[in-house]
């Protein structure tokens, strides 16, 4: 049998308009989206998600047992951040390979399990925050790295090298498809766990999880910046600012960014 990939029937006699229809999914990390008989069957990465999607929009969780289904599935709509551009077309990744340097920071992230297609705010808000820094010559750890992107991302835009982690070994497999998808050849990637495993220092930490995680993983964390590094922060709702600022305090003065209720928390030490 091969893989189920989570996802959510909606009709669009409950749901209404499709764009507000999407509009309102994108919460919850959708990777595609497919016409289906009087409504839209949208995908996303985990279970979880899902069935969170499935209650907000008033949708039917369903698991489509297709390997071939992102072939048939149309890819989300392009996500623009600043010079980064993502994109879920495997097609893609030849004109952005073949293209002019202003394109080369064209991202290719296919409908996956793993976490990050750029759809979310909080991976908008931290490709944002990496591209107000300097990376050329810099080392980027990106914990919680999902489907890579934040990793690609730093390389893109300069960085010496990267360093992805994740507890979750298909989101690792993943992650390593598309570095080879989008030509990045340095980038690392490991399976380990933040609470567990040692994490090395590095000039920029990026690290877009959850509030809670972040209070719990703090001093993990804050350790692993290098003097005069960057820590950038997401996954946080506006409802958990101030425990998170409280909990990395020690590394200095925070500045905050706001998408909608979610929150990019960059600290400079």
């Amino acid at each position: 049998m091969g893989k189920r990939w989570p996802a959510i029937d909606v009709s669009l006699d409950v749901g209404g308009d499709p764009d507000l229809l999407l509009a309102a999914a994108d919460d919850y990390s959708p990777t595609a989206v497919q016409e289906i008989s009087g409504g839209l069957r949208i995908f996303f990465t985990t279970s979880e998600l899902r069935d969170r999607a499935a209650r907000a929009l008033h949708g039917v969780a369903v698991d489509v047992d297709d390997e071939d289904w992102a072939k048939r599935a149309q890819p989300m709509a392009p996500v623009m951040v600043g010079a980064i551009t993502v994109e879920a077309s495997h097609q893609s990744s030849v004109s952005s390979h073949q293209s002019s340097v202003s394109s080369q920071k064209s991202i290719v992230i296919p409908p996956s399990m793993g976490f990050g297609t750029g759809h979310h705010a909080t991976t908008r808000l931290c490709l944002a925050e990496l591209q107000k820094l300097d990376l050329h010559g810099k080392f980027v750890l990106d914990v919680g790295t999902g489907s890579g992107l934040l990793a690609i991302a730093a390389a893109k835009l300069g960085a010496a090298r990267a360093l992805g982690t994740d507890d979750d070994p298909d989101a690792i497999q993943a992650a390593r498809e598309n570095l080879d998808l989008n030509h990045v050849t340095n980038v690392e990637l490991v399976v380990a766990d933040l609470m567990k495993d040692t994490l090395p220092q590095a000039d920029v930490v990026v690290a877009n999880l959850v509030g809670a995680l972040i209070v719990r993983a703090a001093a993990r964390l804050t350790r692993a910046v290098a003097p005069g590094g960057v820590l950038i922060l997401s996954g946080v709702l506006a409802t958990e600012r101030q425990d998170v600022e409280q909990a990395v305090a020690n590394l200095g003065p925070a500045s905050v960014v706001q998408e909608d209720e979610w929150l990019a928390i960059t600290i400079q030490s």
